[in-house]
């Protein structure tokens, strides 16, 4: 094909490469979860000296747990964006070839060589005509071909600096959980306990069965501890789920093995921390059967919070929690792991999760909790 009718063919082709567009969203929403990750560190800092340890270094682990969530999803987006250039490029392979090659030629004889046509004048005249008719669209097609080069090597870049970010941001976040369990121990300023692990309750965890016979008994059991006075059934709908995640299963549906269970699943990532949702005093936490460590709090009179799956709780029985603080933190290996599979699996495919399971008991009967969390609710 001679190289008139081959650039007229590039240009009125259909497009090599769609034009450059704006921004993609993954890099800003990088830069902003990397801000928010400094900002973390310095919150770190700040707690250490913090008069109120325990509430200054739980703020500091939910910043690091936002601030990781968000770089992970920045740097799984970009990995994204990279695939989609990288195949759109693969796709139009032979297209680009025949550009760069047009461009090489160009470059390389001069103009007025060019110009000449074995028809003579006038196919000398028409060769000009469709150079000059076709030039600009090859300068979009480059244009075009460019930006997404320059696109793909800023991905590749932001990857990089993501990554390192994520590691050093996995480093804080431990020593914030760390920290956090050493200031829970030393502290002194909760209500103090009216009991403390009474031999009733002793035996009921030996005897019981089934979390739904523990929570009964629970239930029925005469204690001095007083719930706290707030209006729980009017919070209904409003309360934050106790751990950072997504819902992996509600209240009554089917589990792989076609177990049914009145409580939600929240799929978490490991070593996340677990806060109380409302005002609340703990009846029991510990070990139970094989739901790993279980925490149940009191929020009101009447009401029973079930939260099982922790790989550590805080606190002892009696205590009285205020809204968000801590008690406990997610299982999994060290804390931070599920993150890092997500670095090497950057679609999050390899990403390992933990399960809390939330169950919401009115006097002897479980209720479906799901409503009385805002991220669960079905409006």
């Amino acid at each position: 094909m001679r190289l008139p009718a081959l650039l007229l063919a590039l240009a009125f082709a259909p497009g090599l490469a769609p034009a450059a567009s704006a921004e993609d969203p993954a890099i800003p929403a990088a830069e902003q979860a990397a801000e928010n990750l400094r900002g973390a560190v310095e919150a770190l800092n700040s707690a250490q000296g913090s008069r109120d340890r325990v509430a200054a270094l739980t703020r500091t682990i939910q910043a690091y747990e936002d601030g990781l969530a968000s770089l992970r999803d920045a740097l799984r987006r970009a990995s994204l964006r990279e695939a989609e250039i990288t195949a759109d490029f693969d796709a139009k392979r032979d297209r680009i070839g025949q550009l760069l090659g047009v461009m090489s030629a160009m470059e390389r004889d001069s103009a007025p060589l060019l110009l000449l046509h074995p028809d003579g004048p006038v196919g000398t005249a028409r060769s000009g005509m469709i150079l000059s008719a076709v030039a600009p669209a090859l300068e979009t097609e480059a244009d075009a071909l460019a930006a997404q080069l320059a696109e793909l090597a800023r991905l590749r870049q932001l990857q990089a600096e993501t990554s390192q970010m994520l590691a050093k941001g996995l480093e804080g976040a431990q020593g914030a959980r760390t920290a956090l369990s050493k200031a829970i121990q030393d502290r002194t300023d909760l209500p103090q306990r009216f009991l403390d692990d009474p031999e009733e309750l002793t035996a009921l965890v030996a005897s019981a069965d089934s979390l739904d016979a523990f929570a009964t008994g629970l239930a029925s059991m005469e204690t001095d501890i007083g719930a706290p006075m707030e209006d729980f059934a009017g919070a209904r709908g409003t309360l934050p789920l106790p751990v950072r995640g997504t819902l992996l299963r509600g209240a009554g549906a089917s589990d792989a093995a076609g177990i049914r269970r009145p409580g939600i699943l929240v799929e978490t990532s490991p070593g996340a921390l677990v806060t109380a949702p409302w005002p609340a005093t703990v009846r029991y936490r510990g070990p139970l059967l094989d739901y790993g460590n279980v925490m149940i709090v009191e929020p009101a009179s009447g009401y029973l919070l079930v939260l099982a799956g922790l790989g550590t709780v805080y606190g002892d029985t009696g205590d009285l929690l205020e809204t968000g603080a801590p008690i406990g933190l997610m299982g999994g290996g060290a804390p931070g792991d599920g993150l890092i599979a997500a670095n090497a699996d950057k679609t999050g495919g390899g990403e390992r999760a933990e399960t809390l399971y939330i169950e919401l008991r009115q006097g002897k009967e479980p209720v479906d909790p799901g409503p009385w969390f805002i991220e669960t609710r079905k409006d």
